[in-house]
């Protein structure tokens, strides 16, 4: 698919999705951001995709889009489809599912590739993708297992996630508000946040020599109409606002968290919060 033919599809697909029926403008820019994605990666018609960490299946429905009829789409998450708010896993596949896009897609929720269990043979797949899901790993151990563990099933590896070094001071409040949750899961208090195990980009480019992937190209990635600042930060508030969390936490960790959360409340603004960049990564 021509990457300007990808782009001017996002209005269809966004209206496509389940969550577009509670807020179609936030849908809408979500999936432009992805197909912006995708058009980059040129992802050839009849190529077979790997997704990692689906969710609610937004990149899942651009790839679904970009392979065409005669591809296919594997999409895979850990979570079961009960999980998810204001729209379920569940509920937002099944809208996929019966839709133009569905014959192209087979959703494989409360699945882990790191399961002896899954498996594919060799280059089974033309490319992997994980899109927005790796700051939800346990650890970068998990990570570190989870890309060598699919290294022999693709040919090419699709990366994409948020970017720790702010290139404006308007990014400081999500930068803050992922490093607050970051610091908590690590000292031991655990949520069901998106923000588990945040790391840099050179971070993943130390990690990829070590699981059998050659970075092959690497771009920042814009995200000026994304709303995933204000949510982070409200994430944030409502993690500190939680006396189990925090008192799970060793005091020292729980006075730094403390601190970092009363410079927070002055650098967020009530909303529009600029988010920070992403990158893209690809590999071999």
């Amino acid at each position: 698919m021509n990457p300007s033919d990808l782009l001017a599809a996002a209005p269809s697909l966004a209206a496509g999705m389940a969550a577009a029926e509670h807020d179609p403008d936030i849908q809408l820019s979500q999936t432009r951001h992805r197909a912006a994605l995708v058009a980059g990666w040129h992802i050839a018609p009849g190529s077979r995709v790997l997704e990692l960490g689906c969710g609610q299946g937004d990149m899942t429905a651009v790839l679904a889009e970009a392979v065409g009829p005669a591809g296919r789409v594997v999409a895979v998450d850990v979570a079961e489809p009960s999980y998810g708010a204001p729209v379920t896993l569940g509920e937002s596949a099944a809208r996929l599912a019966a839709g133009p896009l569905g014959p192209r897609i087979d959703f494989r929720f409360g699945t882990d590739v790191l399961d002896p269990s899954v498996d594919f043979p060799d280059s089974t797949f033309d490319h992997v993708v994980l899109a927005h899901c790796s700051w939800y790993f346990a650890s970068l151990g998990q990570l570190r297992n989870t890309l060598a563990r699919v290294r022999p099933w693709a040919r090419r590896l699709l990366f994409t996630e948020w970017d720790l070094t702010p290139v404006s001071g308007a990014q400081s409040a999500h930068l803050l508000a992922v490093l607050i949750q970051g610091q908590t899961e690590a000292a031991g208090s655990h949520g069901q946040g998106n923000v588990r195990t945040p790391f840099s980009r050179e971070a993943l480019l130390r990690l990829l020599p070590e699981t059998g992937w050659t970075a092959d190209g690497s771009e920042p990635v814009d995200t000026g109409e994304l709303q995933d600042g204000d949510w982070e930060i409200a994430a944030c508030l409502e993690l500190v606002g939680s006396e189990s969390r925090l008192a799970a936490l060793p005091e020292p960790v729980r006075q730094l968290v403390l601190s970092q959360t009363d410079v927070l409340r002055a650098l967020a603004e009530p909303r529009g919060n600029r988010a920070l960049t992403a990158y893209s990564v690809t590999a071999r």
